[in-house]
């Protein structure tokens, strides 16, 4: 049977260019170097090196064998790798960028689990919903909606997002709660956008969508600031599941016309290369799309700014 050291050794005096050179490099007299190839040889019956006293080339039968074994070797250390790094704990720290409204409830909840999970890593969180770029802001992962534009980014869909209507108990106590979507018009609403008038929603209901004019006193481009606005009764919002669900849950928010909600694209995480991605960012994102299998199953869906 043919030793699989044997191949790794005749593979590094190919690389190396010396039976000199291999030895040195794996540590071993020359003279061991030289008997294992010659083995491996005879175990194959076939010749893979030619030797000289002043040269050391490889036969047609040697180019073949080198290039089979070689691309064998490196997926088996590959393999050592990969067993390694499963096994091992991640730990150090992992640098993650959102949206602002994004923490408020999925994130906030994931994060603290990873870090139960893994008590040698840490977290360095930054909120923000501005597009940063990942590689000069030292970011690992980021969370992103709607449309990706072309780059160099890794990005996994997660999921859809969609928002929910939202009003405070104080606001409706006051101006009444809509019944159809057109009642909008008569209603102050928040705006997550540039201008406070002359903004269109486009509702997701019963009989399809349905595009509605909306106005109001109040209009932020950052969504924890239309949450605040819509919490402090000043109109009715739309706001992201994740961050509705948590202001539903504690009693700050109610929803209206439950039965229309507004798409808003699909939930992304992006990185910005697979091919070296540390165990930390692995698993983290493993843990991610496993809360949002479960969130799913009980028709809960996270989403974002």
């Amino acid at each position: 049977m043919i030793d699989l050291n044997d191949i790794v050794i005749f593979s590094r005096v190919v690389e190396t260019g010396s039976f000199t050179a291999a030895a040195r490099l794996l540590s071993m007299p020359k003279t061991t170097v030289s008997r294992r190839v010659a083995a491996l040889e005879r175990d194959l019956g076939v010749r893979l090196l030619q030797r000289t006293t002043r040269s050391l080339g490889m036969t047609e039968a040697g180019r073949l064998y080198y290039a089979e074994a070689s691309a064998a070797l490196r997926k088996i250390e590959a393999a050592n790798v990969r067993l390694a790094e499963a096994q091992a704990e991640p730990s150090g720290t992992i640098r993650i960028s959102a949206p602002v409204g994004f923490s408020s409830h999925f994130l906030q909840e994931a994060i603290f689990e990873f870090m139960a999970t893994y008590p040698k890593a840490k977290v360095e969180l930054r909120l923000t919903d501005e597009r940063l770029n990942l590689v000069d802001n030292g970011i690992d992962l980021a969370f992103r909606t709607g449309l990706l534009e072309d780059s160099t980014l890794i990005a996994r869909r997660l999921g859809p997002t969609y928002r929910l209507l939202c009003a405070s108990p104080a606001y409706l106590a006051r101006a009444g709660r809509p019944s159809a979507p057109d009642d909008l018009a008569g209603h102050d609403c928040v705006i997550a956008g540039p201008s406070a008038a002359h903004a269109q929603w486009v509702l997701d209901g019963p009989q399809g969508p349905e595009t509605v004019s909306v106005s109001g006193r109040f209009a932020a481009n950052e969504m924890q600031a239309v949450m605040e606005a819509a919490i402090a009764g000043y109109g009715i919002a739309q706001l992201p599941y994740g961050v509705a669900f948590a202001c539903i849950a504690d009693g700050r928010l109610l929803r209206v016309l439950d039965d229309y909600t507004t798409a808003s694209g699909g939930l992304h995480v992006v990185y910005p290369s697979s091919k070296h991605l540390s165990p930390l960012v692995r698993a983290f994102i493993a843990l991610t799309e496993k809360r949002l299998r479960a969130a799913d199953a009980r028709n809960v869906l996270p989403d974002s700014a």
